[in-house]
């Protein structure tokens, strides 16, 4: 659904019931896009699935990869 920066203004609630139905509602101003109004999820993430820790999955060496983080971050001197 789309819907104008004025429409969100004065129809704020009719929107927020649109999202809540699970559908997504782009805000335009002056015909161009400029934001996105999605429903919110408390979705708690385990750090382990997040995508940074993507890039120590092929490395054999590195068991624990927090240890060889702050293993890093250690001062040097």
């Amino acid at each position: 659904m789309k819907a104008t920066a004025k429409e969100l203004r004065f129809n704020s609630k009719r929107l927020l019931d649109t999202i809540s139905r699970g559908e997504e509602v782009i805000i335009t101003y002056r015909s161009k896009p400029c934001a996105k109004l999605i429903p919110y999820s408390e979705k708690k993430e385990d750090p382990a699935e997040n995508e940074l820790f993507g890039i120590w999955k092929d490395k054999d060496t590195i068991q624990d990869v927090a240890a060889y983080v702050r293993g890093l971050r250690k001062e040097r001197f």
